[in-house]
């Protein structure tokens, strides 16, 4: 399996290593920019679906490595956002945008409710349900959702290298800035780019934060994880953060890193 993109004929649900040991559970919504080919490409060009509007390059790549690293479960979406964001709610416009950021998406504009429904009923119960039972799996589930944001939005680079996200539950996010010094000389910041402002702490408050799940969400500055090795470096950072991370806030029991 290609790192970086996900072939439809494994379905649209991806789990990696389900059988991990680490208490840890990860999840990468915007794994792939898949279009299924009876959506016509929503309309959009090859540059528009390679662009992080349609999915988030790089994270798949970092998510599937840092899988490894914690002998945890991932599971990963095998279809792009602009076809269903698996980090939206179906009743969030922007679950199925008519526009993303500077790019419209055609095959999205004018969609009716049973048009909506049957999106969700495809894609996003899916992933959510298999995401649910892996959870169940584990006796005290650390919920870590993986993403990647552009160096520059509107026009306006982003100094932020990564993002510590989180939502009502800041835990796991205060354990993680407490210790960042320790692992990263990256400019680490708190709910930047996004925070729960815009919507995008879903998957967080659906499956730990009302269940009392640790969770953090974590965004990577794309052009940091471009390349395999950039891939590699960034989940042996990150293993390590997290698992000092858990330990500082007295969860570190099945949070270990492989040699």
């Amino acid at each position: 399996m290609s790192l970086n993109h996900i072939n439809a004929s494994q379905g649209y649900v991806v789990p990696i290593n389900p059988d991990g040991s680490s208490c840890v559970l990860l999840v990468c919504e915007h794994a792939s920019n898949h279009i299924p080919a009876s959506f016509d490409a929503l309309g959009l060009s090859p540059e528009q679906r390679q662009s992080h509007a349609a999915w988030d390059p790089g994270a798949m790549g970092v998510a599937s490595r840092l899988a490894d690293r914690l002998d945890a479960a991932l599971i990963a979406s095998g279809v792009s956002r602009l076809v269903f964001d698996c980090n939206r709610p179906p009743s969030a416009p922007d679950a199925m945008p008519a526009r993303s950021e500077v790019v419209d998406v055609p095959g999205n504009a004018g969609l009716t409710e049973a048009q909506r429904a049957a999106r969700a009923a495809d894609f996003y119960h899916p992933f959510h349900s298999a995401l649910r039972a892996q959870i169940a799996r584990v006796a005290d589930p650390i919920l870590i959702t993986i993403h990647s944001f552009t160096p520059v939005y509107h026009g306006a680079r982003r100094a932020v290298e990564i993002g510590v996200l989180h939502d009502s539950d800041t835990r796991l996010a205060d354990a993680m800035l407490h210790t960042a010094a320790a692992h990263t000389q990256a400019n680490v910041q708190r709910n930047v780019p996004y925070g729960p402002e815009h919507g995008v702490t879903h998957t967080l408050k659906e499956h730990a934060i009302g269940q009392g799940h640790l969770n953090v969400m974590l965004e990577m500055r794309n052009d940091l994880i471009e390349t395999a090795a950039q891939q590699d470096a960034m989940a042996d950072m990150l293993a390590s953060w997290i698992a000092a991370a858990c330990a500082h806030v007295g969860a570190a029991g099945g949070v270990q890193c492989r040699a």
